[in-house]
């Protein structure tokens, strides 16, 4: 009988020959798929490398379909064109396949890393982050434990390596997710020597007990690298582009002339070619003295003048005082076991964790759960839970958001 899902020998054969052929031609220093380290024995997949199924594991995830909702920078402006997490990956992964085209580097491990690498940021960018790692610390304090840090990119490898039994990852791929840390320029990136689980773990942990641990450390592959270099280069220029798009484009004025470009599409090219040049047959990637310092001093001025700005900070007072009311009335919910609450009913009951908090026990980790939660929403899901919760109803009423006709005689395209 004809089996319609099984591939016969001679199809295996096919298949076989043309992964062989794409893998000989990978540089000498890229991963194989071969290469791949799992946790447990994987079952031979004649469709999809090891990587690929890393890709298929990431976008399948539950957190994916929340990129969508979490912005970059600018989290108070109703504004379809303003970048957000999902097309943010998108752009990181697209720049880092270029480069690891030209490179001749495994590109399906790029895309993996590239699309999980910040499945674990929180609400509100990395404001948010900041405000959740102070009430993680406090909350642990005020429980008798030794403080914990929150960061975006441990909490991203902390999902998929904790927090997920069907969602489990390459070494490789978690290295690159977990080190990826895109807010410190280098001029050479260079992989590290992680070749096990148990020193992961080991790493995972010492990044959520010492802060500021988790910046010491790089990818175990120059395709880990390349993404994270890559990170960098696509929110350089389009952070910049969005205030053209929310009409705040006085901030870009203020912004000097750059060698390597002073608008996005400039940027993106510009990096890209001046890595490939430095980089091609290399263990590292590399870029020219000047470059780099070009490229540092626009990252810098991007946190000086936009990161910082009055417009870009205004609201996040008040986020940061409802995320630590709403931290605490998690806490007291799971410390008195209230299973009403939406921390069991849309997290802890969920078909994908219900099995791992159980295991772990909800006393002894009341701070990790309630953080895990909090930095799976999204923008929207938190100030609607903290209008139905009345998380502090008169200070939640003050958001302001900048409506799509607050600039309508501004330009919206660059």
């Amino acid at each position: 009988m004809n089996d319609k899902f099984t591939f016969t020998d001679a199809e295996i054969k096919y298949l076989q020959e043309g992964e062989e052929l794409r893998q000989g031609l990978l540089s000498k220093y890229a991963t194989k798929n071969c290469d791949a380290i799992y946790p447990s024995e994987r079952k031979e997949d004649f469709l999809r490398s090891n990587f690929s199924r890393d890709i298929d594991k990431v976008i399948n995830c539950p957190l994916y379909n929340r990129y969508a909702d979490k912005t970059q920078v600018l989290s108070f402006f109703k504004n379809d064109n303003i970048t957000r997490r999902a097309s943010h990956v998108q752009l990181v992964s697209k720049v880092a396949r270029t480069i690891g085209k030209a490179l001749r580097l495994n590109l399906e491990l790029i895309e993996a890393i590239a699309l999980g690498h910040d499945i674990g940021h929180t609400p509100f960018g990395h404001r948010g982050e900041y405000f959740l790692s102070n009430c993680y610390q406090n909350g642990c304090e005020k429980r008798g434990r030794e403080r914990r840090y929150f960061n975006h990119n441990v909490q991203s490898a902390r999902y998929f390596r904790n927090l997920t039994e069907n969602y489990d990852l390459s070494l490789q791929t978690l290295s690159g997710i977990l080190s990826h840390n895109g807010e410190k320029v280098c001029q050479e990136y260079s992989p590290s020597t992680l070749t096990d689980f148990a020193e992961f773990d080991q790493i995972l942990e010492n990044c959520i007990i010492n802060n500021g641990f988790h910046k010491t450390l790089r990818p175990n592959t120059l395709e880990g690298c390349v993404v994270r270099l890559s990170d960098m280069i696509a929110y350089a220029g389009k952070d910049r582009q969005d205030l053209i798009h929310a009409g705040i484009s006085y901030l870009y004025g203020n912004i000097t002339q750059s060698k390597i470009g002073n608008n996005n599409g400039q940027i993106i090219a510009h990096m890209m070619t001046n890595i490939v040049k430095n980089s091609i047959d290399s263990p590292s990637l590399n870029m020219d003295a000047d470059v780099f310092a070009d490229f540092k001093d626009l990252v810098n001025e991007n946190y000086k003048n936009i990161y910082n700005s009055k417009e870009v900070e205004e609201n996040y007072d008040i986020v940061e005082q409802l995320m630590s009311d709403l931290y605490n009335t998690l806490c007291d919910d799971l410390a008195y076991k209230n299973k009403d609450s939406v921390i069991f009913q849309h997290h802890i009951n969920t078909n994908f964790l219900k099995n791992i908090y159980s295991k772990i026990g909800i006393n002894e980790h009341i701070d990790d759960i309630v953080t895990d939660y909090i930095a799976s929403m999204t923008d929207d899901y938190f100030v609607d839970l903290c209008e139905y919760l009345h998380i502090n109803n008169d200070l939640a009423l003050k958001i302001k958001y900048k409506g799509y006709f607050d600039n309508l005689n501004k330009p919206l395209e660059e």
